[in-house]
């Protein structure tokens, strides 16, 4: 009785392994795809990431946008990659002052639609990721919305707002005001890169690591807030209770840097939320 039972689970861990040992093995393919187009100063670049994938923004002194893309796709066979190619990858949607790059792919059932192109079903949901390399205008403003990857954004003179699902960000902002909404990873605010200015910020993470420098000629009311697990830790001098009856904590400060003025906000829902001095290059 007992040998039967042992076969019987013998033969039914083999059955839960078979469909894993019967799957063939994913093939990639890496290709690259660019674009370059004049767009004046002053303009918006809004850019759509792909669901995996990340950004890089760079501004140069150009009127011109140059855009690198290196994208992955996964799939069984050299025929199937062949129709992910043929719908994987970026469109621009280019009005006048405004500039869209969209990332397109086999996860967008509504793009396949508008663009008339048809993929098996059996491919949608493939694994695939896009990675940019994006140069704008120095003088512009960005919005960027991206799913998983890294972003960095330097160089640019303009305002910002960016909303990421998880991200490990590296944020230099010199002027223009800033919104950011990230759902979850590390990121590092460099502002006043350049010299403060005294443009508002707003930046949120729900979970993970805030790290916001600031540099010592800051005139700004700044709120930072830990709104769950956490603590904040402040390194910058000069600070002041707005109210001198309100102490700061690990959990929240309400100060004053310089005469104050500009609002700055920075709220971390689990996590740490740290606030340094911005030392020179």
């Amino acid at each position: 009785m007992r040998k039967a039972i042992l076969v019987l689970i013998v033969l039914g861990l083999l059955g839960l392994l078979a469909p894993v040992y019967s799957q063939p093995p994913m093939l990639k393919r890496t290709t690259t795809k660019t674009d370059h187009f004049d767009f004046g100063a002053g303009g918006t670049i809004a850019i759509i990431g792909s669901p995996t994938g990340s950004i890089r923004v760079e501004g140069w002194n150009k009127n011109e946008v140059g855009i690198s893309a290196e994208i992955e796709m996964q799939a069984t066979s050299e025929a199937d990659l062949a129709r992910l190619a043929d719908v994987t990858g970026f469109v621009t949607d280019e009005s006048v002052g405004r500039t869209a790059i969209i990332s397109v792919g086999a996860h967008d059932k509504q793009a396949l639609k508008k663009s008339g192109k048809k993929v098996p079903k059996e491919l949608i949901g493939l694994p695939f990721r896009i990675d940019y390399v994006i140069n704008v205008p120095r003088y512009c403003d960005l919005e960027i919305n991206g799913g998983h990857g890294d972003l960095t954004v330097k160089g640019v003179e303009g305002s910002m707002n960016i909303s990421f699902l998880e991200t490990n960000a590296k944020l230099e902002i010199i002027t223009g005001s800033t919104t950011a909404t990230i759902g979850s990873g590390k990121v590092d605010v460099d502002l006043g890169v350049r010299g403060w200015r005294s443009r508002a910020a707003t930046i949120q993470l729900a979970t993970g690591d805030l790290t916001v420098r600031l540099p010592v000629n800051t005139n700004a009311e700044i709120d930072a807030a830990i709104l769950k697990n956490g603590k904040i830790e402040n390194t910058l001098v000069g600070l002041k209770p707005r109210d001198r009856k309100v102490d700061f904590t690990d959990k929240s400060i309400i100060a004053k840097a310089g005469v104050g003025g500009t609002p700055l906000k920075f709220t971390v829902g689990d996590g740490t939320l740290r606030l340094e001095p911005l030392t020179s290059p």
